[in-house]
C-alpha cells in the first residue's frame, strides 16, 4: 500500500482531483485510479482526475482523466483548478505555461476575497469548426434550431432551445455520448446566454470551461449576444464565466472564472 496525497479542487462546481508525478507512486494504470478515485459513491468523488507531470520550458504537464476514466485533451475548468494546485506547491501567483493535449494555455492568477479562492484566465485557444459528429441523427434536433458543431481541441456540439430548464438532457447527451453536448438560451442580460452541459465521459456537470467558450461563440454567430459586446458572460448551474475572442482568425477564445480549493487529502493506495 501506497499513500498518495492529492488535492480537490472545484471550477463553478466542476470539480477536480490533482495528483502531482504518479510515477513515484509506482501508479501505472491511471483510466483505473481514475475510476476509483472519481467514483462519486465508493471514491473520492470528482468529475475527473488531473495528473501533474515535469515538462521542459513548462510549469507543468496536465493530462484529465474523466471519471470513466477516458482521456480528455482539455477542460477550461479543469486547467484552472491545476494551476491554483500548480501555484500552490511552488508558493506564487506567477503567469503559468501550461503543456496539455491541446497545446500551450497561458493561465494567469489573481487573488479573490477568499483565500481559497483564484481567479484565473486561460488563453484557450482557436475556436475551430468541425463536421457534425457521428451519430448526431441520434439527437433529432429540429431543423429550425441553431446548430454548431465546433473544437477547442475537444469536440462540442451546441443547440439553442427556449428554455435550457425545460430539456431532458440526461436523455439527449446520452445519445452521443462522445461529444460535449451543450444547450443554451438567450440572456438573462443582453450580453448573457444560459447553458447547461452533458460532459462525454463525466454526464452532466455544473459547468464546462471549454464548453462556456464554444457556447459563447456559437451565441455570437447566431446574434443571441451583440458581436459588440466585449465579453460574453456565461451562466451555467454551477455559476458564471466571462468569455472574450480576439480579432484572429478563427477567433481564439479567452476565459476567466474561479477555482476553489476543496481539500488536501491523502488517501491509502493498493
Amino acid at each position: 500500500m501506497s499513500t498518495l496525497s492529492l488535492t480537490k479542487h472545484h471550477g463553478l462546481g466542476n470539480d477536480f482531483l490533482v495528483l502531482f508525478h504518479p510515477e513515484e507512486y509506482g501508479i501505472t494504470d491511471l483510466p483505473a485510479l481514475a475510476r476509483t478515485l472519481c467514483h462519486r459513491r465508493t471514491g473520492l468523488g470528482a468529475d475527473g482526475l488531473l495528473v501533474a507531470d515535469t515538462a521542459e520550458g513548462y510549469a507543468a504537464r496536465m493530462t484529465l482523466y474523466n471519471a470513466d476514466g477516458s482521456v480528455a485533451e482539455m477542460s477550461g475548468n479543469g486547467i484552472r483548478c491545476f494551476a491554483q494546485a500548480v501555484a500552490a506547491r511552488r508558493g506564487d501567483l506567477g503567469p503559468q505555461l501550461i503543456l496539455t493535449a491541446a497545446g500551450d494555455k497561458v493561465v494567469t492568477l489573481s487573488t479573490t476575497d477568499d483565500p481559497s479562492t483564484i481567479m484565473a484566465q486561460v488563453e484557450m485557444g482557436p475556436v475551430d469548426e468541425l463536421t457534425e459528429p457521428e451519430g448526431w441523427a441520434a439527437v433529432e434536433c429540429h431543423p429550425d434550431r441553431p446548430v454548431a458543431h465546433l473544437s477547442l481541441g475537444n469536440p462540442h456540439s451546441v443547440v439553442g432551445v427556449d428554455e435550457v430548464s425545460q430539456v431532458d438532457l440526461v436523455d439527449l447527451g446520452g445519445r452521443i455520448p462522445h461529444v460535449n453536448l451543450e444547450i443554451v438560451e438567450p440572456g438573462p442580460e443582453s450580453n448573457a446566454i444560459t447553458m447547461r452541459v452533458h460532459e462525454r465521459g463525466a454526464g452532466i456537470t455544473a459547468a464546462c470551461g471549454t464548453g462556456a467558450c464554444a457556447s459563447a461563440y456559437a451565441a455570437r454567430s447566431w446574434g443571441l449576444v451583440p458581436p459588440i459586446e466585449p465579453e460574453v458572460v456565461v451562466h451555467m448551474d454551477g455559476g458564471s464565466a466571462t468569455v472574450s475572442f480576439d480579432e484572429s482568425t478563427p477567433p481564439r477564445a479567452i476565459l476567466t472564472g474561479p477555482a476553489t480549493h476543496i481539500a488536501t487529502i491523502e488517501v491509502e493506495h493498493a
